[in-house]
This record gives C-alpha cells, sequence and structure tokens, in this order.
C-alpha cells in the first residue's frame, strides 16, 4: 500500500525537475509505450469486453451521410458525423498512466542512488591539537593524580 501511495504522492507533486524528467523520458520511451498499450495491452482488455476496439469507442452526436448525385451533379452535400470519442481518450489515459509508473519508477531509482551515496558516513576530521593553555591544564592534572 506504501508503494501505491509514494506513488500517487509522485504523481501529485509539482516539482519542476520532475516534470522537465518526465518530459524528456515520456518523449523519449512514448513510441515504446503507445505500442505496447496498443499492440500488447488493449487486445487482452479489448477481447474481455466482447473483441471491442477502444478506438471505435464513440458517441454520435449527429450522424453523418454521404453526398447524393445524379450523374456528375451533386444533389446533396456530404454531412460528417458530429461524435465524442472517448474511445480515444480511455486509450491516452492508459498510455499516460504507463508513461507516468514508469518514469515514477525511474524518479524513485535515482533518488534511490543519491541516498545511498548520503548515507555514507563521512570520515571525521582529526581532533585539533591541544592549544598551550590545555597542555599545561593537562600537565597538572596529572600532577595533582600522582601526588
Amino acid at each position: 500500500m506504501g508503494f501505491i501511495k509514494e506513488f500517487k504522492e509522485f504523481a501529485m507533486r509539482g516539482n519542476v525537475v520532475d516534470l522537465a524528467i518526465g518530459v524528456i523520458i515520456g518523449g523519449a520511451f512514448g513510441k515504446i509505450v503507445t505500442s505496447m498499450v496498443n499492440d500488447i495491452i488493449m487486445p487482452p482488455i479489448g477481447i474481455i469486453l466482447g473483441g471491442l476496439n477502444f478506438k471505435d469507442l464513440k458517441l454520435v452526436l449527429k450522424k453523418g451521410s454521404e453526398a447524393v448525385k445524379e450523374g456528375d451533379k451533386v444533389v446533396k452535400e456530404a454531412v460528417a458525423e458530429v461524435s465524442l470519442n472517448y474511445g480515444n481518450f480511455i486509450q491516452n489515459i492508459v498510455d499516460f498512466l504507463i508513461i507516468a509508473f514508469v518514469i515514477f519508477l525511474a524518479i524513485k531509482a535515482v533518488n534511490r542512488l543519491k541516498k545511498r551515496e548520503e548515507v555514507k558516513p563521512a570520515i571525521p576530521p582529526a581532533p585539533p591539537e591541544p592549544t598551550t593553555q590545555e597542555k599545561l591544564l593537562m600537565e597538572i592534572r596529572d600532577l595533582l593524580k600522582n601526588k
């Protein structure tokens, strides 16, 4: 459960460096991730949903029609279909989640490496040489112990 919470905090954080890294990695791996989603992940989901292709999912607001011709003369112009293509939207959400998760794993690995470097204990500096006054006080102490 901590892993999901950490991923949620990462996705909601507005850090500029994380955003820049996300843009760079997202651009570099965009085609690979899109192919993975379109060619590997979505077909089984489509089968589960009865052979449905997500890109075909839409809500038709106004049906289109083809042009009607009499010979070479156009009697009625073609009308384009007006629809809400929510299948493409679902596809893009899945792409985004996969890209965000891959970037999250990369950032998490980099942060883990940084923490390991910070945890390494530094070699403590050698204690400073006692001052002349401290040396005299140590001699007096030693003399008093011997009496």
